[in-house]
């Protein structure tokens, strides 16, 4: 049975910016959300993604470990029982939602025993047009894809590598990933979900490309746009973060074409809670999920 607070979203008739706390300010520090690790690998490699497992950092790409999705259903009674306000069922990882089935398959439960809770996917967007419907079946009504360049040469400095039907590739030959994000935001936007696009913002590589991102997605149908400062890790450890003024900066030239969401945490793939306000992850998560795969 769903909870209280699921049965308040479906009677509300609010919009999902009211009730999606990585949707809309007004609902940041009031609603939760939840997301669900089920998803252990990727397909593609970012140069600055670090994915691991521990319990200290606050970033994307990081968990406990790994939730089966057979074990979806119980997680989500559990997490409403610590935090009556969550509204939002995610999965963000800590690998590709759409890298295997296992996001569809904990999305597919969940929604037959919480139709009234929000179903939010993260994803790279490589095999989003492929899986836009299967989604929208799913429950799916809000989808955040990360676009960090449209640019081949930009975003082969972003990107090392895809892996996209079977084949490796690299180079100005992963212009398909952005060809496949953007059909992605279309497909979806057209089946009536709200799609975010998220751009790590790196200096010197795509600083100045966020108008291009920006007039990309909106185009496609994006809905809202949200530009994350760089965490230097990986090949991008000698990078510094980008500062105040480049970030307002990025955010001004997006904001030329799409609404801007200026309220991210850089949340965890385990998170549960109110953004901001308060952290059920280690209570629900605490040691009992599978060990963590870089597979």
């Amino acid at each position: 049975m769903a909870s209280n607070m699921s049965t308040a979203v479906l009677e509300s008739g609010k919009k999902v910016s009211q009730l999606h706390p990585c949707f809309g300010a007004e609902a940041h520090n009031k609603f939760g959300r939840l997301h669900l690790p089920v998803s252990p690998v990727c397909n593609i490699q970012c140069r600055f993604c670090n994915r691991s497992s521990n319990l200290d950092e606050e970033r994307p790409g990081v968990s406990s470990g790994i939730l089966s999705p057979g074990d979806a259903v119980d997680t989500v009674r559990r997490a409403l029982d610590l935090c009556p306000e969550i509204t939002v069922v995610g999965i963000a990882g800590p690998g590709d939602t759409l890298a295997n089935d296992s996001a569809l398959e904990a999305f597919r439960a969940v929604h037959d025993v919480y139709p009234n809770l929000i179903k939010c996917l993260s994803t790279n967007g490589l095999m989003l047009p492929d899986r836009a419907e299967d989604l929208v079946e799913a429950g799916v009504s809000t989808v955040t894809v990360t676009v960090n360049a449209v640019d081949p040469e930009i975003l082969s400095r972003v990107v090392s590598h895809i892996i996209y039907r079977g084949r490796v590739l690299e180079g100005t030959d992963m212009r398909v990933l952005t060809q496949r994000q953007l059909e992605g935001i279309r497909a979806m936007s057209a089946l009536g979900a709200m799609v975010k696009v998220n751009t790590v913002l790196i200096p010197g590589v795509n600083d100045n490309h966020i108008e291009d991102i920006a007039r990309a997605a909106a185009a496609a149908g994006a809905n809202i746009y949200n530009i994350i400062p760089l965490i230097p890790q990986r090949e991008f450890i000698g990078t510094d973060a980008p500062d105040c003024d480049m970030l307002r900066a990025a955010k001004d030239a997006g904001a030329r074409h799409i609404e801007v969401f200026h309220h991210c945490k850089h949340c965890r793939a385990d998170a549960c809670g109110i953004p901001g306000v308060s952290d059920f992850s280690r209570k629900l998560y605490g040691g009992g999920m599978e060990t963590f795969s870089h597979g």
